[in-house]
């Protein structure tokens, strides 16, 4: 069985003048076509840059930091680690301003591939950690400028050109890993601010990839050596990971994006792929603006269109097929919207948070391709449970588990949920081999979400009739944005409610929306100062029904979150100003005085929708 050798080297023996790594080289500040790396090419790439770790003094078990955008030289790296029984450890600094200072302390990280651009970030004066550093290997070139300021600390640094030359003049004989010795260790967010690091061992690797072999299995155009992935997730993150490993292991070609939302488009029509993975945010762009196009055709277009949409999905209802429900339709109507992914796409996988029913069945109608969702964690390497193909009856799921993992139900009776209602509900909780070993250094959390061999994820599922999943809710208060990032409600409550202006505050935010919005009672005190000084004498209710103080609030908010260094997304884009405090209201509160949130979002759902729609608008 597949067993992460180095790159593999079944792989490269089967597949050596394949495509393997492509990428867009710039010219005259314009993105050029697909230049590529072979597999042999990567091949002895990986074994030089594993030699030239070894010779400055990486030993079997070392901790290796990777900083940077997808690229060629990251996915080579990764590589040149698994070679060696090395350790990989992404560097996200998403995870918070000071988060790769702590994970290169925490993991106790000894060198580091960065790319150009992050070198700055890295080297930073009051970064205490870097000096633990024995070198630093650049992507590319090293400027000059951080050449100056590893010096001064000390620490010896080169350009991948320098260190593939260390590397072939030093040659080293690999040492390959054991099933179960530490392939990476995967850092993600943490509700107490301190990120977690989650260990995954070859195995786990390994079995996920075979995993998704036997999913793939289902499909009639199976992915195959000539088949093509854009990489556009994070490979900080898992998902993307996985499938580029997948890909490897069958002799298939990835191509990296440019990094840039604004150009993804242009680079999905230039690389042309097969699979395409991403997360909710991305699909809803691609169905916002297919509507915007269609409402700037003619009544009789848009009419035709409409027609030919419902009668396909009509078909697909009665269990056609997708591609053959209606090659009419797919020709005279949605031929533009496959184009615009390039055209060849057959698989596309929505992951992160769950994507919008709607925007899944317009895509499954019009993409030409393969629609589903899947859902897992970096604890579970990535994908859990996956929807199965021209399944209309999965939309709005994340399907059933994948071959090497069991899930189960767990009641949570202060929630009302118990998998032996009518209706199954629960915790869901997962065993099997694709989970992670632990957290590292960690074992008191590691303890926390492991009883009886089931690791508790935290979110809420509901099992329909057709057996499969539907994730519903989560077991703390802390959700994701449809982008994929966890918020921490509870401690941006605390962060903005230190506002003079504000008496309290909830804020809101779910899996189908990009951004945070919230619910503000004004101090009334401080809310009649900025009145008298603004020329409104009003009562307080008055006062908190002016859009004067709607956009005061807003910017006072925008101070706390400024000065508290929030991350964008942890910052608040509307609000809704409430004069009644929630204690005064009936059912919002517990008798010690906590939120009951989903008694909040029922009471203002009404204006919480209507924010989120004049958001999306423009209208705030």
């Amino acid at each position: 069985m597949y067993l992460r050798k180095l790159l593999t080297r079944d792989a490269v023996e089967r597949f050596p003048r394949n495509r393997m790594l492509g990428w867009r080289e710039i010219v005259n500040a314009k993105a050029g076509g697909y230049v590529w790396k072979t597999f042999k090419e990567a091949y002895e790439e990986a074994l030089q840059i594993g030699s030239a770790l070894r010779s400055s003094g990486a030993e079997p078990g070392c901790r290796i930091g990777i900083y940077g955008a997808n690229c060629p030289q990251w996915i080579i790296a990764m590589e040149a680690c698994n070679a060696h029984s090395l350790i990989c450890v992404p560097l996200y600094d998403t995870l918070g301003e000071n988060a790769v200072d702590f994970i290169i302390e925490h993991a106790e990280i000894e060198h580091v591939f960065v790319q150009s651009k992050k070198l700055p970030g890295l080297l930073k004066n009051n970064g205490q950690s870097v000096t633990r550093l024995k070198s630093v290997i650049c992507f590319t070139s090293f400027p000059e400028k951080q050449k100056e300021d590893a010096a001064r600390m000390g620490i010896p640094v080169h350009s991948w050109d320098e260190f593939l030359m260390m590397g072939k003049e030093n040659s080293v004989d690999i040492s390959p890993p054991k099933p179960r010795d530490i392939c990476t260790i995967m850092y993600t967010s943490g509700t107490s601010g301190a990120p977690k690091g989650v260990v995954l061992t070859h195995e786990t690797h390994a079995m996920q990839v075979k995993s998704i072999d036997i999913f793939m299995s289902q499909f009639e155009d199976k992915m195959l050596e000539g088949d093509c992935y854009l990489s556009f997730l994070p490979l900080a993150h898992i998902l993307d990971r996985i499938v580029e490993e997948y890909f490897f292991h069958h002799g298939a070609s990835v191509g990296y994006w440019q990094g840039n939302i604004e150009t993804l488009k242009d680079d999905l029509v230039e690389l042309k792929p097969t699979l395409f993975a991403g997360v909710p945010r991305v699909f809803e762009r691609v169905n916002a603006g297919a509507m915007k196009a269609l409402n700037e055709v003619s009544p009789i277009k848009r009419m035709i269109f409409n027609i030919l949409y419902k009668y396909k999905l009509c078909l697909m209802n009665m269990g056609y097929k997708q591609r053959l429900a209606s090659p009419f339709a797919d020709l005279l109507a949605f031929r533009k919207i496959k184009a615009g992914m390039g055209g060849r796409v057959r698989l596309i996988i929505s992951g992160g948070a769950p994507l919008r029913e709607e925007v899944e069945e317009y895509l499954r109608v019009t993409s030409g391709a393969f629609v589903v969702q899947g859902y897992g964690l970096t604890e579970t390497c990535g994908m859990s449970t996956i929807a199965c193909p021209d399944e209309l009856g999965m939309i709005g799921t994340v399907g059933v588990p994948g071959t090497y993992i069991d899930m189960r139900l767990e009641e949570v009776p202060e929630m009302g949920y118990s998998p032996f209602g009518k209706t199954p509900r629960g915790e869901i909780c997962f065993r099997g081999k694709t989970l992670f070993s632990g957290y590292y250094k960690n074992p008191e959390l590691t303890n926390e979400v492991f009883k009886d061999g089931w690791f508790h994820t935290g979110d809420i599922g509901e099992l329909l009739p057709n057996g499969v999943l539907k994730v519903i809710d989560r077991k703390k208060n802390i959700f994701k944005l449809s982008q994929g990032e966890y918020i921490a409600v509870e401690n941006l409550e605390r962060i903005y409610a230190a506002a003079p202006i504000v008496e309290d505050i909830w804020v809101y935010g779910d899996s189908f929306q990009s951004m945070l919005v919230a619910v503000v009672i004004p101090n009334e005190e401080h809310t009649k100062e900025w009145g008298e000084l603004n020329g409104h004498v009003n009562s307080f209710i008055e006062l908190c029904a002016l859009p004067q103080l709607k956009k005061h609030i807003l910017l006072e908010l925008k101070s706390a979150a400024d000065k508290n260094k929030l991350r964008k997304f942890e910052h608040i884009k509307g609000i809704i100003v409430e004069a009644t405090r929630f204690e005064a209201q009936p059912d919002l509160l517990t008798p010690t005085m906590k939120k009951k949130r989903a008694q909040l979002l029922k009471h203002y759902k009404a204006d919480i929708d209507n924010l989120y729609n004049n958001l999306r608008e423009g209208k705030i």
